[in-house]
């Protein structure tokens, strides 16, 4: 009886010390551990690609955001600011959390490529862009029409960035071609040169578009 209280205060014993070391080991010096390395090696990605504009945080560069208005249309949805380059759809939301780019959490319309309802938004979206920014229907690209897997893409395509270029300029006063040349500044090439396609950043060019705007 004895031997055997003894053995079972021993593995009991074990336990507890194989209990603290991994917990040390596993909760205190491999956190801290990848911390220091991330923000010693990768600080800006570690702290969530934060973009600061005069001193101050304005988003991610990995997070779209809305640029509206504070009027809303006869349905209820926030008027886009004419002074901005305007991200792609989001279709995350609305529900009692999200609004658009309002987001809590990401996610897609999930709606298939024949649904009625998906054709009817991109009619729409097209007939919409092409009126918001003087241009012909046919001219609209494909990311202006539809939202990503995520609804929360912080990219368009230089051909929707350089589509704005015109309205952007005339709406803040600036030359064309200074608009047009900030958006081919801003056009961020394939990861690698050969993984996804050429993009530009909607914050980044806002960013840059404003302080051109101020002089």
């Amino acid at each position: 009886m004895n031997n055997s209280v003894r053995s079972t205060a021993r593995m009991v014993w074990a336990g507890l010390r194989a209990m603290l070391v991994l917990t040390l080991v596993c909760g205190v010096i491999y956190p801290l551990a990848v911390t220091g390395i991330a923000q010693a090696a990768f600080h800006g990605k570690a702290n969530g690609s934060e973009v600061k504009a005069d001193g101050k945080s304005v988003g991610s560069e990995l997070l779209g955001q809305s640029y509206d208005l504070d009027k809303k249309d006869k349905d209820g949805n926030p008027l886009p600011d004419p002074k901005f380059f305007q991200p792609r759809p989001s279709a995350a939301g609305p529900n009692t959390e999200n609004t658009q780019y309002k987001l809590t959490v990401s996610g897609a319309s999930n709606l298939a490529a024949d649904s009625k309802q998906l054709l009817d938004s991109v009619k729409q979206r097209r007939s919409q862009v092409a009126e918001f920014n003087h241009v012909a229907p046919s001219s609209v690209p494909v990311d202006a029409l539809t939202s990503s897997g995520s609804g929360v893409d912080p990219d368009i395509s230089p051909a929707y960035a350089r589509l704005q270029a015109k309205r952007v300029a005339e709406v803040n006063h600036l030359p064309a071609d200074k608009v047009e040349q900030l958006v081919e500044d801003h056009i961020d090439g394939r990861l690698l040169g050969f993984m996804g396609e050429p993009h530009v950043n909607v914050l980044k060019l806002n960013i840059a578009l404003r302080k051109l705007a101020q002089g």
